[in-house]
């Protein structure tokens, strides 16, 4: 991999460094590094940062936004090619139609569900969309603690369109299993929960064509999972004008299942955060003492209602908290019903009671069969793939493709960096984020060098190349980035969803690499020069192409590296970076060309 010069960007990024000495800098480098000693789980109690100002907010929920679409496999976001909608079947219970229908969501894939409409026209009506939760039953689920069709029939009685959408591989959405996916998925952002996010959106799409829907007045409701699938979609979709995630958003737990986990959707944030993105938005929290939302009045709801402040709208977020066990009970649905029509209906706030529920046959709500055009998961996921390659092909602005690569990685460029000394050696940290990277500074003169070895500093002290730069009097910097060198020790990775909470090694070494040139950056103020050595030179590519500042980059592998899947899962994995536009998306960003791994321009440190 020869020698790249990224062009200028214009960016001025002055002295990062600050020194714990200084009177006032409340900082110190950690004693151990807190990625490996701290791993992030479902169960771990999170707690809301603080926002001292709506702008403050507005830019952290932007960029949690495109998080979540990122994890989801959703950014860019695929084609909406026709949904095809199709009534499969019909029957009439009372005053109320309810109809199976098939949305064509992607290609050659089906989502089922019921619609529940007033038998009677008039005129444009609200709608509802309502995921359900993981009751064995799914949509079908009738029982008193929890129940679909009854939540569909009196919302429908009173005045609303409902459609109540399959889970993946729930009833008839079986063209993937609900729990799918290994190490080639994950490279791809292929998922339960983005396939589940994309066919909620679809659901929405095919409410807004609705003529006997408005609009401008759709919400969504469900219980435990079909609660984070409410707080997410609602999140990411503007569309949602009110919502109701009940017995769900929790500080003390977050969901996990495969349609609510998916690798970097959870660093640095939790389902409370995710679902005071609703904001100003009105939104109704339903919680219960007999599940983990039985701390939501005194913990949870004023940490959310604190972001609805921010917009002076503290009044449009409410809490309903009921002695029950987990549920979507009809005590929790008359909550529902009251804050649905006190928004959605302009009527007084209040909680109309149920009708009774009527027996419906299973038959009367599934639609049987499929299409003979459905495709089977390995032309789903071929699909996919296909998709995403194309719309990497098309990507042009540099400035989305480092976004869209920086999302994968969840790195930064640090604004300050820690620098503490320990002997020979200093120590590197960003403040607040635990991390703790051991580094060697040889002053010099001229544009300084970073080195990196796999095998940390001790290993590329001993390389003739740093050997050579030492005698020339050059600057060097070396470091024992992320599980290398003295950095290298024992992290529990074995949490069932631990990459949806926590970075993978090499995620976190291309942040130490950053780390390193912006701390290297600052000491002179010059370009950075990056050498890779061996397999450390397919981490300094992403670290340079993600860099905002000029880096000089040069080092290869001592195995080639084209990129392929086998390659990202044996030698560098990182869980969505083939979506971004993987190796290919870095040497575009260098200006050189991923195929022959040769740069335009450039030279050696």
């Amino acid at each position: 991999m020869a020698n790249v010069r990224r062009a200028k960007v214009g960016l001025s990024v002055g002295w990062v460094m600050l020194f714990c000495a200084a009177a006032n800098a409340p900082c110190q480098v950690p004693p151990h590094d807190r990625r490996n000693l701290e791993p992030v789980s479902p169960d771990t109690h999170f707690r809301m940062r603080p926002y001292a100002s709506l702008a403050e907010w507005q830019i952290r929920r932007a960029a949690l936004r495109q998080q979540i679409l990122s994890a989801a496999g959703l950014l860019p976001m695929p084609s909406r090619n026709p949904l095809h909608a199709a009534t499969v079947h019909q029957v009439t219970v009372g005053d109320v139609v309810i109809e199976t229908i098939l949305l064509e969501t992607l290609p050659g894939y089906f989502l089922a569900g019921n619609l529940y409409r007033p038998a009677q026209e008039g005129g444009k009506r609200p709608a509802v969309l309502s995921p359900h939760g993981h009751w064995r039953r799914g949509r079908l689920e009738n029982i008193p603690s929890y129940s679909v069709p009854a939540l569909g029939l009196n919302l429908a009685r009173q005045g609303y369109i409902v459609f109540a959408h399959d889970m993946v591989g729930y009833q008839d959405t079986r063209q993937t299993p609900h729990d799918f996916g290994g190490w080639r998925e994950q490279l791809w952002s292929f998922n339960p929960l983005g396939l589940q996010l994309w066919n909620s959106m679809r659901a929405l799409d095919y409410l807004e064509s609705r003529r006997d829907v408005d609009p401008a007045r759709l919400a969504v409701t469900g219980a435990s999972g079909g609660g984070t699938q409410t707080i997410l979609l609602a999140a990411v979709d503007e569309r949602v004008r009110v919502d109701a995630p009940v017995n769900m958003v929790s500080a003390y737990a977050q969901g996990a299942d495969p349609c609510e986990e998916a690798p970097n959707l959870r660093l640095d944030t939790f389902n409370v955060e995710i679902a005071a993105m609703m904001a100003p938005r009105p939104m109704l929290l339903v919680s219960s003492t007999g599940d983990w939302t039985s701390h939501t009045p005194a913990e949870e709801f004023p940490e959310i209602q604190r972001i609805y402040a921010l917009y002076g709208a503290a009044e449009n977020v409410r809490n309903q908290h009921f002695n029950a066990n987990h549920n979507y009970n009809a005590a929790s649905r008359q909550a529902v019903y009251g804050f649905f029509a006190g928004n959605l209906l302009g009527m007084e706030y209040s909680d109309p009671p149920e009708n009774p529920m009527p027996s419906i046959a299973d038959a009367d709500l599934k639609a049987q069969t499929l299409p003979e055009t459905a495709l089977d998961y390995e032309s789903l996921f071929r699909q996919w793939r296909e998709s995403s390659e194309r719309q990497n092909e098309e990507a042009a602005d540099p400035v989305d493709i480092r976004a869209r690569l920086r999302l994968v990685f969840g790195a930064e460029w640090p604004a300050r960096v820690i620098a503490a000394s320990e002997g020979a050696r200093l120590l590197l940290a960003r403040p607040g984020r635990g991390d703790r990277i051991p580094v060697r500074w040889f002053p010099g003169t001229g544009a300084p060098a970073v080195v990196i070895h796999p095998e940390g500093m001790d290993a590329a002290r001993r390389s003739p190349v740093v050997a050579g730069l030492l005698a020339a009097h050059r600057p060097v910097m070396l470091a024992d980035v992320f599980q290398t060198g003295s950095a290298k020790t024992h992290r529990d990775r074995s949490g069932t969803w631990f990459l949806s909470y926590n970075q993978t090694d090499d995620a976190n070494r291309v942040q130490d690499i950053l780390t390193v040139l912006a701390y290297a950056n600052s000491r002179t103020g010059e370009e950075v020069n990056l050498l890779g050595l061996d397999d450390a030179a397919i981490w300094s590519v992403f670290a340079a192409a993600l860099a905002p500042v000029p880096v000089r980059l040069s080092g290869s592998p001592a195995r080639p590296f084209f990129g392929t899947d086998e390659e990202f899962h044996e030698r560098f994995f990182v869980p969505g970076i083939q979506r971004a536009g993987g190796w290919q998306a870095a040497w575009r960003l260098l200006g050189g060309d991923a195929a022959t791994h040769s740069p335009e321009n450039g030279a050696h440190p």
